[in-house]
């Protein structure tokens, strides 16, 4: 079922979006994303974002969704975004469990999705991430990759300029006893990384223009 909807997501998503990849050699291939294990750390603009990021990677994923989503008045989204690998967090409440669920998926070896943001961007300017995806890298000793999606119209369609750049080892995120200071350096290291790729996109972008 959940290579299903997957494949029907992707195929509606090719329709709706035009894609153009930067550094579409270093999505990790299928003979390694399949293990999953790794995290996906990515800006967050839209409410396509996390099915975006998971077409084009090989694996089975999980991310976390605001518990609104969860509505029982909608039972087919709903539905849909349990079985593409969503579970429900509330806002303010206890990080535990939701940091808890993150690390059961990523030891069944799915691919974790996390916006570090912890909200959308509504201007596109990413903004400062928060220390979630370091504490969960560093829990369940997991490398992170670093993704940027951006949006902009293109002719009558939207068009989405997708990125990443080369996996953060886990050696590198690790952090001992919690310390603030190393959550932080983590955290920071984390999201330059995607605003480097915004950056190429956005350099991308104006060289075409300039042509």
């Amino acid at each position: 079922m959940y290579l299903l909807v997957r494949r029907l997501l992707e195929f509606y998503m090719k329709r709706k979006f035009k894609f153009h990849f930067h550094n579409k050699e270093k999505i990790p291939p299928g003979k390694i994303s399949k293990k999953g294990g790794f995290i996906v750390a990515c800006n967050h603009q839209y409410y396509w974002d996390p099915p975006i990021v998971a077409s084009f990677i090989t694996g089975k994923f999980s991310f976390m969704a605001k518990a609104e989503l969860f509505d029982k008045k909608k039972p087919f989204f709903t539905w849909l975004i349990k079985r593409c690998g969503a579970f429900p967090v509330t806002r303010g409440a206890d990080s535990e469990k939701a940091i808890h669920e993150a690390l059961l998926t990523l030891k069944k070896g799915r691919i974790f999705v996390i916006f570090p943001e912890g909200t959308r961007s509504k201007d596109g300017i990413i903004g400062r991430g928060k220390s979630g995806v370091a504490m969960i890298a560093a829990m369940a000793n997991a490398p992170i990759l670093p993704v940027c999606l951006m949006y902009r119209l293109d002719g009558n369609r939207k068009r989405v300029d997708y990125a990443v750049c080369d996996m953060i080892p886990a050696e590198e995120v690790s952090i001992a006893g919690g310390d603030r200071r190393e959550l932080k350096r983590v955290s920071e290291r984390v999201m330059n990384s995607i605003k480097e790729l915004q950056q190429q996109i956005m350099d991308s972008v104006q060289t075409a223009v300039d042509n």
